[in-house]
């Protein structure tokens, strides 16, 4: 395979894990974040900027990308790496989340999802086969098998099709798979329906891949469904594969699935949020639009060593925000994206030392705003 994982360490008192995972593009330590890089690069951050937060990974998109600037074009420039110039690992999403996402623009058949453009109205179709061919050609290390996403609260009967079709998806990814450089991974779906949730568990685990997803999660239905259904699904995953809960989520998402045995995670919550001027910080959530910051000399996070909190004032961020200056968006990118990727580094610390448990707590305390325990 092109992708080995190992798994190091157990933490006693949770099912929380410390890994390490293989690609032809170096070692990526888990658990981990993976910053999105929908469309070959991270908004507002340049990849000097995410080397030296410590990404070791970051995520694209089938769907963007084969619209513009297209696969074909990317591939003769040398594939994804060379052409966003990132020379560490990369995963590319399926495309599958865009048949949940634009729902008003496409149409599902057994051969795959027609799509309309939302660049020009152009009509696509993504069927497993062609999804696989695309990543391939932009040389991910890790791609997704084709999938739907079906929100969280259908009718069982559409979620029962709509499992059975991913299935047979699922079958047609592993057959176009050329076994190259890519390693190929299965994703879980079901919603909210445990049963569902098992039994197509049992249906992508019996193909065998080198790493396994839970997809369909954070779609509309509250943290607490969610961290339920993760904490019964996610151990029935292959204990020697990485597990990946895509798309998900705030930093007590992260703790509370790291808790439940999951090694992967992306999502564009700290990236949209920073460019909208929400930190997170090891205080809570602050909104840097605020008027209080207006004279306010502190850091934005005084517990944080990232640059733009070594540097600059809540008064000056704060001014940025208001003067429409794109260094705000950078500044504030930087910040949350070294909160995330620092997160999982303090996670990994904690599996290590055997204290997750009192590690995921102080993440909830903190987010919540409560003080620490005496």
């Amino acid at each position: 395979m092109s992708l080995r994982f190992e798994l190091l360490n157990r933490d006693p008192g949770t099912r929380a894990r410390r890994g390490r995972i293989h690609t032809p593009h170096g070692t990526v330590e888990t658990p981990v974040f993976m910053p999105v890089g929908t469309q070959a690069t991270v908004k507002a951050v340049g990849q000097d900027d995410l080397e030296s937060l410590g990404a070791e990974i970051l995520l694209g998109n089938t769907y963007h990308l084969m619209l513009r600037p297209g696969e074909d074009l990317i591939g003769a420039l040398g594939g994804l790496h060379r052409f966003m110039a990132w020379d560490r690992a990369l995963l590319t999403d399926s495309g599958g989340f865009q048949v949940y996402s634009l729902a008003q623009s496409r149409k599902i058949t057994e051969e795959g999802a027609r799509f309309q453009s939302h660049l020009d109205g152009s009509r696509w179709l993504l069927t497993p086969e062609r999804s696989i061919e695309i990543q391939e050609r932009l040389g991910a290390d890790i791609v997704m098998a084709f999938d739907e996403c079906a929100p969280s609260k259908v009718d069982r009967a559409y979620l029962e099709e709509s499992l059975a079709r991913t299935t047979r998806w699922l079958h047609r990814s592993a057959a176009a798979w050329t076994r190259g450089r890519s390693a190929l991974f299965g994703i879980v779906q079901g919603g909210l329906d445990l049963d569902l949730r098992r039994r197509h568990t049992e249906e992508v685990c019996a193909v065998d891949l080198p790493g396994y997803a839970l997809g369909g999660y954070s779609v509309g239905e509250r943290p607490e469904e969610m961290h339920a259904s993760v904490a019964e699904v996610a151990p029935l995953l292959p204990e020697d594969r990485p597990r990946y809960l895509m798309g998900v989520g705030t930093p007590v998402d992260l703790v509370t699935a790291v808790a439940s045995g999951v090694d992967m995670f992306d999502c564009v919550l700290p990236t949209r949020c920073a460019r909208n001027g929400l930190l997170f910080t090891t205080e809570g959530r602050l909104n840097l639009r605020n008027a209080t910051h207006a004279r306010d000399e502190r850091p934005p996070d005084p517990g944080c060593a990232c640059y733009t909190c070594r540097t600059h004032s809540r008064a000056y961020l704060r001014h940025l925000f208001a003067a429409d200056e794109l260094l705000a968006l950078r500044l504030a990118t930087l910040h949350n994206l070294h909160h995330y990727l620092e997160l999982m580094r303090g996670a990994r610390r904690a599996v290590e030392e055997g204290r997750f448990g009192a590690y995921a707590e102080d993440v909830r305390r903190r987010e919540s705003g409560r003080a620490p325990a005496a």
